[in-house]
């Protein structure tokens, strides 16, 4: 996806941030839409397709993470929060609801940027109609790694971007145990604990549509002092 395909929707209260935020990834080639509150937000995603949503946490009314899971009940458009509470426990909420970055602020607009260009690398290319797909059997889950799809049956699982990186990365090592440490380089994400204990939390919301019990996995598994594991039938 080149930057003048993306379609970005900024929703944030300031208009003064938003405002500048719109002209900046406009100069950087992207389309931009931008709502005011999450009610502007919901009016326009009724009406219109998003190739990534820029979010704030704090806004009045409905804040940004309760927005979050509306999304993400709906679609696998990718969502990076903006928040100005640095506590852990926070992004852990915002990961926990299905957005697959945050940006604390003060920022730079240039790391925004950057984090916008990861995201978008991270969503998974489709295949040509005559590629041959290489599936991973999970049970009654099956994983075309070229397409970067899953499939329970006849009925696709939606994965955010995040969740389809990492099982791009672990289908590529299948039985090969992968320290945390290793999935945030993976990822392209800065190093560091929070982004670890982040990485948590996309196992285990990515164990949630593969396992049968999440809280015994079978085919993600944790292996002890090593990181996690792809173990495919």
């Amino acid at each position: 996806m080149s930057d003048c395909d993306a379609h970005l929707l900024i929703v944030d209260d300031d208009e003064r941030i938003r405002g500048l935020l719109q002209k900046f990834l406009m100069r950087h080639g992207y389309l931009v839409s931008a709502a005011r509150d999450a009610a502007h937000a919901r009016r326009l995603l009724a009406g219109l397709d998003f190739d990534l949503i820029v979010l704030d946490v704090m806004m009045p009314g409905e804040d940004g993470i309760s927005l979050t899971r509306f999304i993400r009940s709906r679609s696998v458009t990718p969502v990076l929060l903006l928040t100005a509470r640095g506590e852990t426990e926070d992004r852990i909420k915002g990961l926990e609801a299905g957005a697959d970055d945050y940006l604390a602020k003060p920022f730079e607009p240039k790391e925004l940027l950057l984090r916008i260009n990861a995201i978008l690398r991270r969503m998974p290319e489709v295949a040509g109609d005559e590629a041959q797909p290489k599936l991973l059997g999970l049970g009654p889950i099956r994983y075309d790694i070229e397409r970067g799809e899953m499939w329970r049956g006849d009925e696709m699982v939606r994965l955010t971007a995040t969740e389809s990186q990492l099982m791009r990365i672990f289908s590529g090592r299948p039985g090969e145990p992968l320290s945390r440490s290793r999935l945030v380089e993976e990822l392209g994400r800065d190093k560091g604990q929070a982004q670890e204990r982040a990485v948590d939390v996309q196992i285990t919301r990515l164990r949630r549509k593969i396992e049968s019990d999440p809280k015994q996995p079978r085919y993600l598994q944790t292996v002890r002092g090593s990181g996690y594991m792809l173990a495919p039938d």
